[in-house]
């Protein structure tokens, strides 16, 4: 499903947000399009705390520059290392990415089935360095626990890549430069030497 596709679907969508670069164009398309979505923050991957509260507080100021409803949730990295105990060994987009996918989607469906949300879908492949396909495979694991449609939606095509990038530049938002997690932190210190 492309970006436009979501314009055919009527009810409450709540979409799993992970930075603000990742969210920022997704975000500027509902709100013009006024498109019913309530952003979710559950990224108990994040590591180091410092960096957790960083990346949420510039979605807060997305959602807050954009008037979108945003959910905030405990900050639980004890969820996301049990979730991927015995992956500390994978690279990046092998199967600890897998775990976490389906930890952070099926709390994302979850918490949509608990507060009536019609759908669920998720900005975790908006950035290059994501498989879209172990992201959907995730989303369709969590909507059959959920019992939550999850949308299925390719946020990197219309247009959407270059509005964020615009966005970025314009608002001054923090960009990362690890995907979050403790192995991909140590990855790129081990990297810069």
């Amino acid at each position: 499903m492309l970006s436009n596709d979501i314009l055919n679907i009527k009810g409450k969508i709540l979409i799993l947000v992970c930075c603000a670069p990742c969210c920022c164009g997704v975000v500027d398309f509902i709100a013009k399009n006024k498109i019913d979505v309530t952003l979710f923050f559950y990224n108990p991957n994040i590591y180091p705390e410092e960096e957790y509260i960083k990346r949420k507080n510039e979605v807060i100021r997305i959602a807050k520059l954009y008037n979108i409803p945003f959910i905030d949730t405990d900050y639980t990295p004890e969820d996301y290392a049990q979730s991927t105990i015995g992956l500390g060994y994978c690279e990046e987009r092998g199967k600890r990415c897998d775990a976490c996918f389906l930890l952070r989607l099926t709390k994302t469906g979850i918490y949509a089935r608990d507060n009536n949300f019609d759908y669920f879908t998720s900005t975790l492949a908006v950035s290059r360095w994501k498989s879209l396909e172990q992201v959907s495979n995730a989303g369709k694991k969590a909507e059959k626990i959920s019992h939550v449609p999850y949308l299925d939606i390719n946020w990197r095509k219309n247009g959407l890549q270059e509005t964020a990038h615009n966005i970025i530049k314009e608002q001054e938002i923090y960009e990362q430069d690890y995907c979050g997690c403790i192995y991909s932190f140590k990855k790129r210190k081990n990297n810069l030497g």
